[in-house]
């Protein structure tokens, strides 16, 4: 007689993005997109609230890619920034900067018992250190001699921190009902 053998599931480790993470982040990328045009237009300070940033945290505390693929996500929204009246190229570097400092937040525990800080805490920083770094940018090339429009860092600073505050909101709404939706669990 033959005793049964217990039987063991292996769970493989994640290789790469796949397809549905892909079609998240670029929904998620569009949905940006469409909110920086009509909300955006209704700001008229030079630099306007830049929604794409608040879905790409959303698609990263998501999916919990690679910090390549993470990168890759700040690229590709730079580049969809690039549509958009503004300072040409800056996003391509300052939008994966903030890619990446969401990339590392998503690692880190953030949370009050059972509630994950990270939406908030992650898109507030990451929209910080996006802004920055496109101010950083922005300042070097005009102390440089490029051609570029600039406005006291006092009115930047408000519009990036104004920023921050919104995008964070939107994602730490967005985030359990979106996981919740997508299968993605319950446990951060």
């Amino acid at each position: 007689m033959e005793t049964a053998q217990k039987r063991v599931v292996v769970k493989e480790k994640k290789a790469g993005l796949s397809i549905s993470d892909i079609i998240l982040v670029g929904v998620l990328l569009a949905v940006g997109a469409v909110l920086k045009f009509f909300v955006g237009s209704l700001f008229s300070a030079g630099m306007k609230p830049n929604f794409i940033i608040a879905m790409y945290c959303l698609a990263i505390l998501l999916i919990k890619p690679r910090f390549i693929e993470a990168i890759i996500i700040g690229i590709i929204a730079g580049a969809i920034c690039q549509v958009f009246p503004g300072t040409p190229y800056i996003n391509l570097i300052s939008e994966p900067v903030g890619a990446i400092v969401m990339a590392v937040l998503v690692y880190l525990p953030l949370q009050i018992g059972k509630f994950s800080l990270k939406p908030i805490v992650g898109t507030f920083f990451s929209t910080l250190a996006s802004g920055m770094a496109f101010i950083g940018i922005l300042y070097a090339a005009f102390y440089t001699g490029a051609n570029v429009k600039t406005m006291p860092i006092g009115v930047f600073l408000v519009i990036v921190l104004g920023t921050a505050v919104v995008n964070s909101i939107i994602v730490q709404v967005l985030y359990i009902p979106l996981k919740l939706a997508l299968g993605r669990g319950r446990d951060d």
